[in-house]
């Protein structure tokens, strides 16, 4: 039997959309000062490398907004994705650009400082994204070189570091529903990241969350939406960042704490969407995961 609503089940809206207007007004002046001031950023923007590797600071949510620039034929297929900070001004500051690479066997996209060069050999390579054939579990490095290279890694040269995992739960049946995802990021010590460079597939993100060997990583989940009989589609409550429904939107939490959001993305357009991030989550983390949420998922949908 068809579902009276078969496209609405894998939607997810913005729950504070349905709330009361003055009950959504209470909420609001319930907020302390502290709260209200957690979306400035104090941290400086002129060294982009720097910037996209820091985690952001403790209490303060860092507000982003990506747009999907598909204009043309060739980024019809492959898109190019901008990110930008948000300022309280109203400005936005450029921070990245990521783009899916053609002619690889698996989902690879490159992230640069450059918005107008995405290319693996400049400066302005950051770090890159890469999938597996099923494109379930993806990889995030930064800009070191493949160990797998050596003896043809420069001495000047630093190994790559593994800066999160993410894995999406398959889906056998194809039914639609809300996607499940965890995200494994290395963990911190005296608020530094714990460097993850593998020489071997069992030292990977991926192999250490599969064997249980999670002393040094941070694992996180997608957030549980709930759903509403009224609007026949799953809710979370993005506190107005998001404006639209969409199978792609999530909030990351850990799972001790349903109530910090670690991360959240959304629809606000038909290519622009914002997404937030907050310690122990550095840009290029978060926004590689965004990508991995754009990219075709096979096996889950």
């Amino acid at each position: 039997m068809l579902s009276p609503y078969p496209t609405a089940r894998c939607q997810i809206s913005d729950e504070s959309k349905d709330e009361d207007n003055s009950e959504r007004e209470k909420k609001e002046k319930k907020l302390s000062k502290k709260e209200k001031n957690l979306t400035t950023s104090p941290m400086s923007v002129e060294d982009l490398e720097k910037f996209a590797l820091r985690p952001a600071p403790k209490e303060v949510t860092i507000q982003c907004r990506v747009t999907r620039d598909r204009r043309g034929m060739e980024k019809g297929m492959f898109p190019t994705y901008y990110l930008h900070l948000e300022k309280e001004d109203g400005k936005r500051v450029f921070l990245m650009a990521g783009r899916k690479r053609k002619k690889c066997k698996t989902a690879n996209y490159l992230i640069s400082t450059d918005p107008t060069n995405l290319s693996r050999n400049t400066n302005s390579y950051i770090g890159k994204l890469r999938s597996n054939v099923l494109g379930t579990k993806f990889t995030v490095y930064d800009g070191g070189e493949n160990p797998e290279k050596k003896p043809f890694i420069k001495e000047s040269e630093s190994v790559r570091q593994e800066l999160a995992a993410i894995c999406y739960e398959t889906n056998v049946l194809g039914l639609k529903g809300p996607r499940k995802m965890t995200v494994i990021i290395p963990g911190m010590i005296d608020d530094e990241r714990v460097s993850i460079a593998p020489k071997n597939e069992l030292e990977t993100l991926l192999a250490r969350h599969a064997n249980h060997n999670t002393d040094e990583l941070i694992s996180l989940i997608n957030k549980c939406p709930s759903w509403n009989e009224q609007t026949h589609s799953y809710v979370l409550n993005f506190h107005g960042r998001v404006t639209q429904a969409s199978v792609k939107n999530f909030q990351i939490i850990h799972p001790d704490n349903e109530d910090y959001i670690v991360m959240q993305f959304g629809r606000v357009a038909e290519d622009v969407f914002s997404m937030d991030y907050s310690y122990p989550v550095c840009a290029l983390q978060a926004f590689a995961v965004t990508l991995s949420a754009f990219d075709s998922k096979l096996a889950c949908e």
